[in-house]
């Protein structure tokens, strides 16, 4: 009875210590499909359990290791990808898992590879128009169902910060004296956000590598020059702006006003972007890391709906 009791409190305890890693790129062929997880600090088989929608039992037992050794440090693990935690149906939600294209792969190739997954679930989820895959660009090729989140867009971990609580009074203080309104900053000019755009910018050639230099400022501060910062990958996309010479973005944790680096991997172009807002919870947003506005998309030298790219801000 105790050790019952004792399994439930660790199982509880852990399951915010681990979220599925920020990408997830699939390993394996059908039907023995798997992705790869090192285990990290503060990890054990039940917040495994949690993020990836498997028993502690199926991970431990896949990986050969006794539930009763424990994990090592940096020791890398198999996620089997099953009918329990992975979803390739048109209506799929939760953590994306992709696929990195070789040379001269097609998309019939990457569906019969991945358990035959239709190939217009394919293009949906890519936003695709066409067949063509470009070498080491990443697809979309199901989604991982985290345990008590099944049909739902993981979320990833909100980070905290202490705010002072508001002081509740019997009687309410007078208000303030009427303000005279002052000329708004340019960047604070509002950004209307186009949630299915039916064709990305085109990329506007000798684009500058980063933003204003305000921002790329702004970002030293923020992160000590790069050795306070936290690190994010995965898929991004793009929103319409009427801002002129800024690059602005939304994201899901970083507050407001917080300078993100944003880096596209495939050419190695970088723009620094101001958060404005988090990303809406629509089902056409579901897995993104973030959205920039159009003009940023651009200096990043990306010509698609979606685009992988690399991300660094305030840890």
């Amino acid at each position: 009875m105790i050790k019952s009791i004792l399994s439930i409190v660790l199982f509880g305890s852990s399951a915010v210590a681990v979220q599925a890693q920020d990408t997830l790129e699939v390993q394996g062929t059908s039907p023995a499909l798997y992705i790869s997880h090192v285990v990290k600090k503060g990890e054990n088989f039940y917040s495994l359990s949690r993020a990836y929608g498997l028993p502690p039992k199926e991970i431990a037992a896949a990986n050969k290791v006794s539930m009763d050794q424990g994990l090592q440090l940096g020791h890398k693990l198999h996620i089997p990808l099953t009918a329990a935690n992975f979803s390739q149906k048109a209506d799929a939600a939760g953590k994306p898992v992709y696929h990195r294209v070789s040379e001269k792969e097609t998309l019939y190739r990457v569906s019969v590879n991945y358990n035959k997954v239709p190939l217009d679930n394919i293009r949906q989820w890519n936003s695709f128009s066409g067949d063509g895959l470009k070498k080491d660009s990443y697809v979309i090729i199901g989604f991982v169902k985290a345990a008590g989140a099944a049909g739902e867009a993981a979320p990833r971990p909100e980070k905290v910060k202490e705010k002072a609580e508001p002081v509740v009074t019997a009687t309410p203080p007078p208000p303030p004296p009427p303000v005279k309104e002052t000329a708004k900053e340019p960047e604070s000019r509002p950004v209307t956000e186009v949630v299915d755009a039916p064709a990305p910018p085109a990329p506007v050639k000798s684009t500058p590598v980063s933003s204003s230099t305000d921002f790329e400022q702004l970002y030293g501060q923020q992160t000590n020059n790069g050795k306070k910062a936290t690190s994010e990958k995965g898929p991004g996309t793009w929103f319409k702006s009427n801002a002129v010479g800024k690059y602005y973005a939304l994201h899901n944790t970083a507050p407001r006003g917080t300078i993100i680096k944003v880096t596209n991997p495939l050419n190695g172009k970088a723009v620094y972007a101001k958060v404005l807002d988090v990303i809406p919870q629509m089902k056409s947003n579901a897995g993104l890391i973030i959205k920039l506005s159009d003009s940023a998309m651009q200096a990043l030298g990306s010509n698609e709906t979606k685009f992988y790219c690399e991300l660094s801000y305030e840890d």
